[in-house]
């Protein structure tokens, strides 16, 4: 490292779950209930048990690969160790896309948010604000944004709870199905599979989220342990709220004929089951919403930055520094917050098409890799359990990948491919048109970190 210093190994299992949580947003589930809902006949929670399958696949795949490889650069680092340094690059440039402008949507959503409860107020001014206030956070200490993330996820929970419970006060008074105690947003007699899958599909991108805890490998003491739970718990904790919520949402309304808008229901859902101040206070929790989602965000990307510049693929004086006092990257955290505050010329449909491409091809290269590293090299697939585990579990989860791309949107695809492209043409550059292989950090200056007994596969 140019300056000597490390990122700090302090973070524990619960701190980074949280963090993992807050990426993904729990109260995300009220956003896509009711286009979800619309789709498929009132099975949303069907569809959310389904994506959560796919979901853990692939999650499983990630807890695979950072036992082998316990660094920050997350899917980068697994397609340079398992296939190939030029193909890994290439992952990092794309997951860049995904881990770019996730904290720019955040701004998006926090100025959309906040202009429509005060109009008088510049809308630019909210984006400035929000930036300042997550790269702040980020600057100094992970301990801190992990912490503040945990009171963040842990007042989104307790607002679900609450939620439930006027939901089951309603249903006593004959609200929606009138009871608890029914299976009809699980499984009907009018049900259609085909719809459910394509709901599935949707509900997937709410996901988007438990493989950032990877980029958190080198903050925690033990990361060949740790970061396989986080991944587990993210994504299984995830599920276990969406589908929670979602079953309960489904048990009011059973269908959407009570919404006028389906396409954006959460300020009605939190009407018709709460009135009006309990829709206010709903709202406000949006906000806390966006601001954990950007905390988390704004972390990841800034590991991810880090590990390129240490690979010197970005110039690393500035993307491999590390803060001598809060080991923290901050010069990467102050990039990326100047890069948020383009969401004052950017619009929500163009920064959201960019995410998706960028974190499925992230999901594709981590279930390769899986198949590429232990099955290809290590030849452990020659036992039932090594079969499964290392063969049949990872072409699962690729497959899961696949039908995400089937229904990618067009947008997505065009911007990704765009971005793609100009990633290829800099590592034309990079390696002097492949006449030689792009940098590289030594992998073992970062595992001879940790004690011997975390070191062994």
């Amino acid at each position: 490292m140019e300056n000597g210093s490390t990122l700090r190994r302090s973070l524990k299992l619960w701190q980074i779950v949280m963090i993992g949580l807050a990426y993904m947003t729990p109260m995300v589930v009220f956003d896509t209930f009711g286009i979800v809902s619309s789709v498929t006949d009132g099975h949303v929670p069907t569809s959310y048990v389904i994506a959560l399958v796919g979901m853990l696949l692939t999650a499983a795949s990630y807890g695979k690969l950072v036992r082998i490889f316990p660094t920050a650069g997350s899917a980068y680092t697994y397609t340079q160790k398992a296939i190939s340094r030029r193909l890994g690059f290439l992952i990092g440039w794309a997951s860049l896309l995904d881990y770019l402008f996730l904290p720019m949507v955040n701004a998006l959503l926090t100025q959309i948010y906040l202009t429509a409860l005060f109009p008088e107020v510049p809308s630019w001014l909210w984006v400035v604000l929000f930036v300042a206030l997550v790269s702040f956070l980020n600057l100094r200490s992970v301990n801190l944004l992990a912490n503040f993330n945990a009171i963040f996820v842990l007042i989104q929970i307790v607002m679900v709870v609450v939620f439930i419970i006027l939901v089951v006060r309603g249903l006593q008074t004959g609200e929606g199905t009138g009871t608890v105690f029914s299976l009809q947003p699980f499984i009907s007699e009018n049900m259609n599979m085909g719809h459910i899958i394509t709901g599935a599909t949707i509900l997937c991108f709410s996901f988007l989220g438990f493989d950032a805890v990877t980029t958190l490998a080198e903050e925690t003491p033990n990361p060949k342990k740790t970061i396989p739970k986080a991944i587990l718990y993210t994504a299984l904790w995830g599920g276990v709220i969406f589908i929670t919520a979602s079953f309960f949402i489904q048990l009011f309304f059973p269908d959407v004929s009570r919404f006028h808008n389906p396409d954006a229901a959460l300020p009605e859902i939190a009407l018709y089951v709460g009135g009006k101040l309990f829709q206010t206070i709903f709202l406000c929790t949006t906000f806390v919403n966006t601001l954990a989602s950007g905390m988390a965000s704004h972390a990841s990307v800034s590991r991810l930055l880090y590990v390129m510049g240490r690979d010197q693929v970005f110039p690393e004086k500035w993307f491999g520094y590390i803060h001598p006092k809060w080991k923290t990257p901050s010069v990467n955290v102050l990039i990326v917050g100047a890069i948020s505050l383009s969401a004052i010329f950017f619009d929500l449909v163009t920064a959201t098409s960019l995410i998706n491409f960028g974190a499925l091809m992230a999901f594709t290269s981590v279930n390769l890799c899986v198949i590429s590293h232990f099955v290809i090299r290590e030849k452990k697939h020659r036992t039932v359990k090594g079969f499964f585990n290392y063969l049949v579990m990872p072409i699962l989860g690729a497959l899961s990948v696949g039908i995400l791309w089937f229904n990618i949107e067009r947008s997505s695809l065009i911007m990704g491919i765009i971005w793609f492209s100009i990633g290829f043409v800099y590592l034309l550059y990079l390696t002097k048109a492949f006449s030689k292989a792009p940098p590289q950090f030594k992998e073992e200056d970062v595992v001879s970190e940790l004690p011997d007994m975390q070191i062994t596969s």
